[in-house]
C-alpha cells in the first residue's frame, strides 16, 4: 500500500497524498485515492469550501509557523 503524507505548505494549506479518507462532521467520506490525487485541506479558516482549500489564504495575506515544535521533558 502507498504512504500518506501530508506535507504543510508555505503559508498555504496542508496538502494530502496517497490514500486517505475524510470524513467530515456529517458523515460524508473524501477519499484521495492511489493515482496522484491530491487533497488539500485549509489551516488559514477563510475557505467557503472547508474543510478544503480554495486559495483564499493567498488573497488574505495568511502567514503561519511553518515548523513543528517539539516538546521536551
Amino acid at each position: 500500500m502507498p504512504d500518506v503524507e501530508i506535507k504543510v505548505r508555505e503559508n498555504g494549506p496542508y496538502k494530502v497524498t496517497g490514500p486517505v479518507t475524510l470524513v467530515d462532521a456529517d458523515g460524508t467520506e473524501y477519499e484521495v485515492g492511489e493515482r496522484g490525487e491530491v487533497m488539500a485541506l485549509c489551516r488559514c479558516g477563510g475557505s467557503t469550501t472547508k474543510p478544503f482549500c480554495d486559495g483564499t489564504h493567498s488573497k488574505t495575506g495568511f502567514e503561519a509557523a511553518e515548523r513543528a515544535v517539539v516538546e521536551t521533558g
